[in-house]
């Protein structure tokens, strides 16, 4: 279905609006996804600050075109581009996403730090662990040794009272 001239400038701004305030942007293909699982998939997407936009390949492509470095990956199919202030939530989402629709949704490439990614870098970028996750394993390196400490004071305790 065609889509007016309006409607196409609408989508370019929406695009040239996205690139400057996005920190990473995924492009994602979708096929035989029905409506309810996306309207499902863009309200639990926004709920965590990621937005989920559908355009026309050559609009993004036109959109995109000597923005970022690199080179922009093969589009091919139908793309949607996932977007988001937080750098790993829109390729992180669409990983999730892509597990619970399997044939449906996947990770074609993206944009990572102002750099084009390949769809192997961007699935790459989207196993990293949410920064509470890493605040965590941080909290739980610095602890070790004390933990290690404790353990040896604990056991020479024991063997002096023994």
């Amino acid at each position: 279905m065609a889509i007016t001239k309006a409607k196409k400038e609408e989508i370019l701004t929406k695009l040239d609006e996205l690139k400057q305030h996005a920190e990473s942007i995924v492009f994602v293909h979708f096929n035989k996804l029905s409506g309810a699982d996306t309207t499902a998939m863009r309200k639990a997407m926004r709920e965590v600050g990621v937005d989920y936009l559908v355009a026309k390949k050559t609009l993004i492509a036109r959109a995109f075109a000597d923005t970022f470095e690199g080179t922009m990956p093969a589009l091919e199919g139908e793309i949607a581009v996932a977007y988001s202030a937080d750098a790993i939530a829109p390729a992180q989402n669409v990983k999730e996403w892509s597990g619970k629709f399997k044939d449906s949704i996947s990770i074609v490439g993206g944009v990572f730090q102002g750099v084009y990614k390949d769809q192997a870098e961007m699935t790459e970028i989207a196993s990293i662990p949410a920064l509470p996750v890493l605040r965590g394993m941080f909290v739980n390196v610095i602890n070790s040794p004390i933990q290690g400490m404790a353990i040896v004071l604990n056991a020479i305790a024991e063997k002096k009272e023994a």
